[in-house]
């Protein structure tokens, strides 16, 4: 955690000490100097350690850093990596908090020196609490602040936007890019290799700094998924994040030993980590930056529909393929648009979206044609685009549709194509804050990035329907199948274990039976029912179809015997070496009018399980149909997940056939992201195929591989599940017995209910002012948490059904830069005066200690003795806050719970 006097240090620190710099004309150490001294810090705050000089540019230079005569707020280090370490240990014996390593040498290099020499780094960092920046990278730029601690060639001008960059080389490219086209910047970091400050923290100052508007990220890894996440799940709620991740190729899938390993490569789980964080991401450079302009100089739109208002019918076209072929709408103009346009424009005019109001169009055209599509409730943006001609001045064109813009709130873009008549018009389209583009294509772009980033927000704050009935798992069962495994030295389940670990988690399978011998296998097909299914059982064999080991719909004993011998031979002249070890033996399944789908989960090396869905069946790598997501997930993750398929389509149904059974389909989803959230040692698994029809779904065949080494990691999922193990059952004096649980999503409806039966008083202790409505933003904010970041508990009826309440809610929010938390109580009048609130409180301590947390803390209204009291028992110290008239602090020191 890095507390927020440090992160000031890094972006706006008073005194800076350079230590290596020298006087050689081009070093790094003697740029970063000139930077510092053109920007906001003094030759008096700035002083050099390196024993070979006595003045550096003509600041002061000392033999050692216990020489220097202040404690600097930042050090920037640019000596040989095999110093760094002895120089971070006198650095944080001197007290400094906050150090930039330039110097490269360190894990980067490949050689196990440079490892070493990153972990005594680290090591030695630590002791003193100390935040490091690097090493390997370029450094800070804080034009905000006027700091420029880096060795960039450029400083660019102030700005709205943030930008974190691995790369210290294409942070540069960034900079050049962008002070050529007068793009701004508020804070700019390179973080380098990430030793110690990484995404999260850099996503958790640039979320709360009031000058960054919109923040771009230049990706090349993730190194700590859980923390990259919650950072920005956190961040992407508050502003636009836009992400451009290099390393699209993934060579290792290639080798992957299942069909979800196959199909779901690196980057297609980092587009899941993304997707499920609300991030926006883009394919290069140029769309990065067109993609923050739009966001930081329109506000959000309401309305996802484009209307194109163009002097050229042809550019229209392109603008309208282009808005098509990224998945647009093109807005349908009402009659009353059609029948105004018709006023103010000739006769010719296209008489449809693109408006095309003809090459002679000139300003007022186009201000008369744009300030009716600007009051049409049907479009959400206008997109303008000017061809140049000689019977119309561009520029007066232009000035018109600025003037239009400042009198709607309505999106407006601009394209005006060309280049010697065009430069003028965007300038003026820059100067007035209209975002402008050099091509329609580049403008359609921009304009998707601004319905994308209203997606998202609608999907980060959209409420998840609760299931009809909480679901039970036979948690006993498939750790018995699972332990065995273990205790036997097996990675791979076999079939009918890998069934029995479905089944009891209530995912529907077929009934398998495992034959040794020829004479078994005939049995079970008897007592089954033909016709039945044969499948060879191997641990050496992986996919059954590559070795010709199924066999399919066998109507008899013979067919059954048949079927063996064959399979044997076969298995025989393709894979020699693998050992047989008996048969599989099922009922056929009538798969007529069902789809075949494939379900998965991947163990990534960064994100951990990654859950798989898609179109299954022998041929499930050629038709490389399928969504991935992080879990867990909850009823509307899954059905995001399956929509963004090909085959969603044809599962809800087409011509005769009938839809399948979605709700089915989706709490197997559920199902098997509980089992990996349930099991550590879950590394790969694959149901396919899983049969589904208008009935229900049932799984064919399942494999299933485990970890069995003797200690697995824990807390592997990238995102913080639901934390089961705080549920506890309260009997209350009144004699009823009540659930307290953490809150979940699902909880809003029941939430606001809660709040629309609190009286006024109620109501006024707990917010300070009158809260007339609960609106759905405000109770998704309070009931889709992250639980790594705050908590909730909430008391319940013990049992979901028709007519639950929420009665009662504590709630901890922990400080993003401090072991610190902010603490709030509520419980409804229905259940007061039987020590409700005191419970609460005293378990939402308890978790607040097993977190690490040192202090709790809360503000309460004078009037409020019922919660004084309740915090006085708890052991709070009460303080009048003389700063908000009416109000005590209260606060609690925590000791850690071991």
């Amino acid at each position: 955690m890095i507390n927020e006097r440090k992160i000031m240090s890094f972006i706006s620190p008073q005194t800076v000490a350079v230590v290596g710099a020298s006087q050689r004309e081009g070093s790094l150490g003697r740029i970063i100097m000139s930077n510092l001294l053109s920007g906001s810090i003094a030759e008096a705050d700035l002083c050099v350690v390196n024993p070979k000089y006595k003045r550096v540019l003509n600041t002061a230079c000392y033999a050692t850093v216990a020489d220097m005569p202040h404690v600097p707020d930042l050090a920037i280090l640019v000596s040989p990596a095999k110093t760094v370490p002895q120089l971070i240990t006198e650095l944080g014996q001197k007290g400094v908090g906050c150090v930039i390593v330039i110097s490269a040498g360190f894990l980067e290099s490949g050689h196990d020196e440079g490892r070493l020499l990153e972990e005594r780094m680290l090591r030695e960092a630590r002791r003193f609490n100390m935040r490091i920046v690097g090493p390997n990278c370029l450094g800070i730029l804080s034009p905000i602040n006027g700091l420029n601690a880096s060795f960039s060639h450029l400083m660019p001008k102030k700005g709205k936007i943030g930008v974190i960059s691995q790369s210290g080389a294409m942070l540069t490219s960034i900079i050049d890019w962008a002070c050529g086209r007068g793009i701004g910047f508020s804070h700019l970091v390179s973080l380098g290799d990430m030793a110690d400050v990484g995404f999260p923290e850099a996503l958790d100052f640039m979320s709360s700094d009031s000058n960054t508007e919109a923040i771009l990220i230049y990706m090349e890894s993730v190194h700590n998924a859980r923390r990259f996440i919650s950072a920005a799940r956190a961040a992407s709620r508050t502003k636009p994040i836009v992400v451009l991740k290099v390393g699209r190729s993934d060579e290792g899938s290639r080798a992957a030993a299942s069909h979800t390993g196959a199909l779901a490569g690196s980057d297609d789980v980092y587009q899941a980590a993304f997707d499920r964080s609300g991030l926006l991401r883009v394919d290069g450079m140029r769309e990065l930056f067109y993609a923050a302009a739009s966001l930081t100089s329109v506000g959000p739109i309401d309305v996802e529909n484009l209307a194109i208002l163009t002097n050229g019918g042809g550019m229209g076209v392109l603008a309208t393929d282009a808005l098509i072929k990224e998945g647009g709408v093109l807005a349908a103009l009402s009659d009353e648009t059609i029948e105004r346009l018709n006023k103010v424009l000739p006769d010719s005019w296209s008489h449809a979206n693109p408006v095309d109001i003809i090459g002679d169009a000139g300003p007022q055209r186009y201000a008369d044609a744009l300030a009716i599509l600007q009051q049409d409730a049907g479009v959400g943006t206008v997109l303008v685009l000017n061809c140049p001609t000689a019977v119309a001045s561009s520029t007066d064109a232009a000035e018109a549709i600025i003037k239009a813009t400042q009198d709607s709130d309505k999106c407006v873009l601009a394209s005006w194509v060309g280049s010697a008549t065009a430069e003028t018009s965007r300038t003026l389209f820059a100067q007035h804050g209209v975002p402008n583009y050099a091509t329609p294509e580049a403008a359609v772009n921009s304009f998707m990035h601004l319905v994308r980033y209203k997606q998202n927000q609608d999907i980060l704050m959209e409420t998840p329907p609760a299931p009809a009935k909480d679901l039970q798992f036979d948690v006993d069962t498939a750790s018995k199948v699972i332990a065995t495994a273990v205790a036997e030295g097996r990675e791979w389940l076999n079939e009918w274990e890998a069934k029995e670990v479905l089944s009891a988690y209530g995912i529907p399978t077929v009934e398998t039976r495992m034959a040794r011998t020829l004479e078994e296998t005939v049995r079970f097909a008897e007592e089954l029912g033909f016709p039945v299914v044969v499948k060879v059982f191997s641990p050496d064999i992986m996919h059954k179809s590559d070795v010709r080991g199924v066999a399919l719909n066998l109507d008899s004993a013979e067919a059954v015997k048949q079927a063996v011998l064959d399979i044997k031979r076969a298995v025989q002249q393709i894979m020699p070496e693998a050992k047989i070890e008996g048969f599989a033996v099922q009922h056929m399944v009538d798969i007529k009018g069902a789809h075949e789908l494939i379900l998965g989960v991947k163990d990534d090396s960064t994100f951990g399980p990654v859950l798989l869905f898609g179109q299954g069946g022998t041929a499930v790598e050629v038709y490389d149909d399928k969504a991935l997501a992080l879990p867990p997930l909850n009823l509307k993750l899954a059905k995001d997940m399956v929509s963004r398929t090909k085959v969603y389509r044809l599962l809800k149904g087409y011509r005769e056939r009938e839809p399948v059974d979605m709700d089915a389909l989706l709490l197997t989803l559920i199902k098997l992201s509980q089992l990996v959230v349930d099991f550590d040692r879950l590394v790969e698994l694959d149901i396919n195929p899983l049969l589904a029809n208008e009935h229900g779904v049932i799984a064919l065949d399942a494999r299933i591989r485990i970890s069995i080494k003797k200690t697995v990691k824990k807390d592997r999922l990238a995102i913080h599940p639901y934390p089961q193990e705080l549920e506890e059952l309260l009997h209350l004096e009144s004699g009823k017995t009540y659930m307290l649980r953490p809150i979940r999503p699902e909880d809003e409806p029941e939430l606001i209910q809660n709040f629309e039966q609190l009286t006024k008083e109620e109501i006024w202790f707990r917010f300070f002012h009158v809260v007339k409505t609960m609106e759905h933003n405000m109770a998704a904010r309070f009931t889709q948490i992250d639980y790594d970041r705050e908590m909730a508990l909430v008391v319940t009826d013990q049992y979901r059904h028709v007519g639950w309440k929420l009665y009662a809610v504590v709630r901890l929010i922990t400080n993003k830069f401090e072991p610190k938390a902010e603490f709030s109580l509520i419980v409804n009048n229905a259940i007061v005066g039987q020590g409700v609130g005191t419970l609460l409180l005293a378990r939402i301590i308890t978790y607040a200690q097993s977190r690490g947390i040192e202090e709790i803390y809360g503000t309460v209204l004078s009037d409020n003795k019922t919660m004084i009291d309740i915090c006085k028992k708890a052991g709070f110290e009460i303080k009048v806050n003389y700063d908000e008239p009416g109000t005590v602090d209260v606060k609690l020191g925590l000791k850690h719970k071991e």
